[in-house]
């Protein structure tokens, strides 16, 4: 099965390894991007997530806009849930990458 997520982010030095094409690239995004929308199952969102994470992605943020939340997954086990007055940031993987929650749903 190929997965792949609403937004993905690649490092320079991962996309640099890449091979040119145009189609989906072999293995992992450092970040996987799920936003959600009323018809997806909590239990296959939770499966994309355990996918990505085990195939090596750093970190996976599932979007939802009805309830204004991102949930952080660099673990199965382990996600931090981001909220209206918090500031999302990757700074192991985007240094210096800061996005207001505010900002983002508004």
């Amino acid at each position: 099965m190929v997965r792949g997520p609403d937004v993905a982010f690649l490092s320079a030095p991962r996309l640099a390894e890449l091979p040119d094409t145009s189609k989906f690239w072999p293995g992992p995004p450092d970040l996987a991007v799920e936003v959600l929308s009323p018809e997806d199952r909590v239990s296959e969102v939770l499966a994309k997530v355990g996918d990505y994470l085990d195939a090596g992605a750093v970190l996976v943020w599932v979007v939802d806009p009805e309830s204004r939340t991102v949930s952080a997954y660099c673990g199965i086990q382990s996600v931090r849930v981001y909220r209206a007055g918090d500031e999302l940031s990757a700074e192991n993987l985007l240094p210096g990458f800061r996005l207001k929650l505010a900002d983002l749903f508004s």
